[in-house]
């Protein structure tokens, strides 16, 4: 758990509505919303 903020944190934002306008439900089943996460994850997201 992150308890000093002493660098930047990097949040990823998904969005897993089926009616999303950015995105168009690409992610609205789970597989594709983990796999979505995994990505975000490997380039530097720190909270989601």
């Amino acid at each position: 758990m992150l308890s000093q903020l002493n660098k930047p944190l990097i949040m990823g934002i998904l969005t897993i509505t089926p009616d999303s306008f950015s995105d168009g439900g690409k992610y609205s089943d789970l597989k594709a919303a983990l796999n979505h996460v995994e990505l975000m994850i490997s380039e530097g997201a720190d909270i989601f």
